[in-house]
């Protein structure tokens, strides 16, 4: 895929070399010539300096090319602008970092696809690590709408020599909420579970929950010990 960022902060930075790795073609926008080198230089991507929301360096960075757009740049009203351009050259998955949620909606209408506040991100990391330190990971999807978190089973815990079918046919097991990735040890690929798939000592699993019922899915899992 071709990608186009706008903005060689460190996240624009940091996304440009992860998406490097996973073997695509990125080019970079920003101002800053410092910054412009060193994505060259030290990150391998196509660099372009100047204005991610002037349409000549756009066209030369070749957006109209473009299968995605992150437009990470340093203010929310300079992703906007470049959110409305990007979709208005025919850009179809477009993603923006926000900083102020009254951007939310403006950023949604230009067309953006994917909206990341960074702020709120941050703050519901680290309220989740506070308050659920035996998860190792949790994401969000659909504004909040739907968690995906990552636990350990402990070892004396009910559901370990279960069955996927066995604990999702628990009555105690939150409704709604789903086995949908399984680790049986740190060394293994991490694969999708069936419902014979027997749940090991020192295992880890995915589980897919509405966030009301964060709670009790932990609680189902420690709470049988």
């Amino acid at each position: 895929m071709y990608i186009l960022i706008g903005g060689a902060g460190l996240v624009g930075l940091n996304l440009a070399q992860k998406l490097v790795e996973l073997g695509h073609t990125v080019a970079i926008i920003d101002c800053d010539p410092n910054a412009c080198r060193y994505a060259r230089e030290q990150v391998g991507v196509m660099a372009f300096e100047g204005s991610a929301v002037n349409t000549e360096v756009l066209l030369e960075a070749g957006i109209r090319k473009a299968d995605s757009v992150a437009a990470v740049l340093r203010q929310d009203a300079l992703n906007l602008a470049m959110v409305t351009l990007a979709k208005h050259y025919g850009v179809s998955h477009i993603l923006a970092r926000m900083r102020h949620r009254d951007f939310a909606e403006p950023l949604r209408l230009a067309g953006a696809n994917h909206i990341i506040s960074t702020v709120e991100l941050a703050v519901s990391t680290m309220v989740n690590a506070i308050e659920y330190p035996q998860v190792e990971s949790m994401m969000h999807f659909e504004q909040g709408q739907i968690e995906v978190l990552k636990l350990a089973l402990p070892n004396n815990c009910y559901v370990v020599g279960r069955s996927v079918a066995e604990i999702a046919q628990d009555r105690r097991f939150p409704t709604g909420s789903l086995i949908i990735g399984y680790q049986a040890h740190p060394h293994e690929d991490l694969v999708i579970p069936n419902g014979s798939t027997i749940l090991e000592p020192d295992s880890t699993v995915l589980i897919v929950t509405k966030p009301g019922s964060l709670h009790q899915v932990i609680d189902f899992i420690e709470g049988c010990r």
